[in-house]
């Protein structure tokens, strides 16, 4: 694409993604709003479901979130009852609840809807590609 001066955001990838980001988190906040939860706190579910006894640490690092605002949305589902913290010295490990576990079909459900709606409109292939794209984007610039 080359850049025009009548629209130079447009060309700006701080601006479009930011853009992109803003529109995705929308309808990723709809369609959570369904079983009360924010995407986040979704996938944060599903790293501890799936791996029981996930240190807080990796859950930073996977989700590319600071300590601070994991430990946060940890308390918050901790007192929710659906996650619990296991302490053992400096390190915190994360577990789901009974309650907790009830959550994942419906947790898998909603990600598979708003897949579903963002393929509809973008197309499936170029969803992916995307995706694929933003994901190697972000390595390479957590990198520099």
């Amino acid at each position: 694409m080359e850049c025009t001066k009548s629209n130079p955001l447009e060309c700006c990838l701080f601006f479009t993604a930011n853009s992109l980001a803003r529109d995705i988190t929308r309808m990723g906040e709809e369609e959570f709003a369904s079983i009360g939860m924010t995407p986040s706190y979704a996938f944060l579910m599903m790293l501890a479901i799936e791996s029981p006894g996930i240190s807080q640490k990796e859950i930073s690092q996977k989700m590319n979130m600071a300590p601070s605002t994991v430990s946060r949305f940890i308390d918050a589902l901790v007192k929710r009852g659906i996650l619990q913290k296991e302490g053992q010295g400096r390190m915190t490990f994360i577990h789901p609840t009974d309650k907790g576990l009830q959550l994942q079909e419906s947790i898998k459900e909603v990600w598979k809807n708003l897949y579903e709606r963002y393929s509809i409109i973008l197309g499936k292939e170029n969803g992916d590609e995307l995706t694929r794209l933003c994901l190697e984007a972000s390595r390479k610039l957590q990198q520099e």
